[in-house]
């Protein structure tokens, strides 16, 4: 695959390259396709969450029951 970007946006990669340790352009395009893929994911799983049902509430007795749930386990 190639990618033609002006001049402004070439140097600006060119500079992250340098700056930032990659070895080549394609590995920080690559590093910032995963970050975009994270992203994206990290988003699906927020509005999954938001549009779930309401769970219990986190508060000091879900603590104290997680507490003695992993005495138990452990």
């Amino acid at each position: 695959m190639n990618i033609s970007l002006p001049e402004t946006l070439k140097r600006f990669v060119d500079d992250q390259v340098a700056d930032r340790g990659y070895g080549t352009s394609s590995e920080y395009m690559r590093e910032l396709i995963r970050k975009d893929q994270d992203l994206q994911q990290l988003r699906g799983l927020l509005l999954e969450g938001a549009s779930s049902p309401p769970a219990a509430p986190v508060d000091d007795a879900w603590f104290a029951d997680l507490r003695q749930r992993a005495r138990k386990a452990g």
